[in-house]
């Protein structure tokens, strides 16, 4: 029997050899983590302790100013993933009533996803698309989500974005480093984004004073269901990418890639 090392025993050898995933990620896996935690951890202090202090606040500014103010805090706060989008989108219902606070909350949400856009793209991008060329399998399911533009695209963004537990940091960090992009990415995330908005300053409108606010149940586990469906839908669109490819023979059956 021959000695030599058999392409298997290769590429077996470059993977034990090759750094683990948060390492090739470096700043990519670092910026991940923050938008993970700092919106829920900045949210339960700044909002539950500040919240009707700063919808006081931006009241006495009146409607055309305090809404201007409030849309670029919200761009800010959010596309930089410091503060957690719902609880702004209550802010804007309180401060500025149905009308005035969702078309300030939806400006705010579509502001700070350009500004998470261009974040993410600076910092993660490159690292992230390296990591998804070096596996076939990663890269026909991104190519089948969000690589062909047009309404597949579209729908793509459009579903993440539904959902009203959706993590809005982190979904601009992902669509922003798997190549997007950004015209699909701004409507979708309009279209997307309308539904929990209204929903969000619908709730804002309902009380005589901030310390009322909480989230309601039906918005909760309903937020989990379509969260479900959705996974269920674009895992499915991804799957029978990858399942097509194989069998074409263009990824190999066993080719578990690393991502």
């Amino acid at each position: 029997m021959s000695d030599e090392p058999t392409n298997q025993d290769v590429g077996a050898e470059a993977s034990e050899d090759r750094p683990p995933l948060m390492t090739r990620l470096g700043p990519a896996a670092l910026l991940g983590i923050a938008w993970a935690v700092l919106p829920a951890v900045l949210g339960l202090t700044l909002f539950v302790g500040y919240r009707a202090e700063a919808a006081e606040w931006l009241r006495d500014h009146g409607d055309v100013v305090g809404i201007a103010i409030y849309i670029g805090i919200f761009a800010v706060t959010a596309g930089l993933g410091l503060l957690p989008t719902w609880a702004q989108a209550v802010i804007g219902g309180y401060a500025f009533g149905l009308v005035g606070g969702f078309g300030g909350a939806l400006a705010g949400f579509v502001g700070a996803s350009v500004i998470g856009y261009f974040v993410a793209r600076v910092i993660a991008r490159d690292r992230v698309e390296k990591e998804i060329e070096s596996s076939p399998k990663a890269k026909a399911a991104r190519d089948a989500l969000v690589g062909k533009g047009g309404w597949r695209t579209l729908m793509t963004v459009t579903l993440i974005r539904f959902p009203p537990n959706s993590p809005f940091a982190l979904t601009n960090g992902l669509m922003a480093t798997t190549e997007v992009p950004f015209g699909a990415y701004l409507l979708g995330t309009a279209i997307g984004m309308a539904p929990r908005t209204f929903a969000g300053v619908w709730i804002g409108t309902t009380v005589e004073t901030m310390d009322e606010i909480s989230m309601p149940g039906w918005m909760k586990w309903g937020g989990i269901a379509v969260m479900f469906v959705v996974v269920i839908v674009l895992g499915q669109i991804a799957q029978k990418a990858v399942e097509k490819k194989i069998a074409a023979g263009e990824i190999p059956a066993d080719d578990l890639g690393d991502v």
